[in-house]
């Protein structure tokens, strides 16, 4: 059986998908996701307490190098092949560079219930993932389009709610440690898994309100959303192989290269690139992507990664 938590996504995309009146309120909605990303956050520093190594950066920096290269190789494919405008193409391409919590947040669950092993660092794969794509995709635009980098938009990726949660969650958890969280360990770390599973259910109600009825005149977009995940899971597979890290994290790079983002890439977008249609990118990101790693991808990344070790 899948995880339970995958259990409320698919009542989510039922519920929306049957017109249902379910909903979570949006108030509710935006604090359960601050409330993940620096739960997140946290658990990621408690492990790294007392094991950050220098040795642990030239992985860190490979990871983010990856942020910077997979919008590079998405962005031809999404001009010729999918035969998006310039604008349309680079922000889609940087919310697959970027990456998505929620994925990360369900494959950690499994990995925990599977018991895998990973490494104190594998928290930060988030942390380090998360802008690079968003960055080099504006700076893309900028000089394609003859304009300027505008130092306000990148200064407003840099400071996005996600990655000062993300990031002021890990050193949190690095500087106190299990002992010193411990009175937030019942209410936070202990309930991630029920934030998670409502997360989930208001994920799958977002999904059948972006694909119910599905806009069958972006097919190409549709298909490139449906298939990019498995080819671009390699790559988080063959980095994790070279750096020699353990099964889960690996399974872990993995979907986080397999995702693309929907909660801090199009804030960023929105603002820097008004010739976008960022409702395209969450189409396809939130629509198609998110749903296809959740159900389907990440028990396969899984199967993929386990023959490796």
């Amino acid at each position: 059986m899948p995880d339970i938590v995958i259990a409320f996504f698919a009542l989510g995309l039922f519920a929306g998908l049957m017109k249902s009146d379910l909903k979570v309120p949006a108030s509710f909605y935006d604090t359960l996701a601050i409330l993940l990303m620096l739960v997140l956050g946290l658990k990621g520093g408690m492990a790294l307490h007392g094991k950050f190594q220098s040795s642990m950066l030239p992985e860190l920096l490979a990871v983010a190098g990856l942020g910077v290269l997979l919008p590079i190789v998405c962005y031809p494919v999404l001009r010729r092949m999918v035969r998006l405008s310039p604008d349309n193409a680079a922000s889609v391409a940087a919310h697959y560079g970027s990456v998505s919590a929620g994925t990360f947040a369900v494959v950690l669950t499994l990995v925990e219930r599977a018991g895998l092993p990973v490494s104190p660092q594998t928290t930060l794969y988030l942390v380090m993932l998360e802008l690079p794509a968003i960055v080099v995709m504006l700076l893309w635009q900028r000089r394609t389009s003859g304009q300027n980098a505008q130092g306000g938009v990148l200064h407003e990726a840099l400071t996005s709610r996600g990655v000062l949660l993300l990031g002021g969650g890990v050193l949190i958890g690095y500087l106190y440690g299990p002992s010193g969280l411990e009175p937030l360990q019942t209410v936070l770390i202990g309930g991630f898994k029920t934030m998670l599973s409502i997360f989930l259910l208001e994920m799958g109600l977002c999904t059948a309100r972006f694909c119910s009825p599905l806009p069958w005149k972006h097919w190409r977009l549709i298909v490139f959303a449906a298939l990019a995940p498995f080819a671009l899971a390699w790559s988080g597979i063959g980095l994790a192989l070279l750096f020699n890290l353990p099964e889960g994290s690996t399974l872990v790079l993995a979907a986080l290269a397999a995702s693309a983002s929907y909660i801090a890439a199009p804030a960023a977008i929105r603002a820097a690139i008004p010739g976008a249609n960022v409702g395209l990118a969450i189409l396809a990101a939130l629509g198609v992507t998110f749903p296809v790693n959740v159900l389907i991808g990440i028990p396969v990344y899984q199967r993929w990664v386990h023959y490796f070790y």
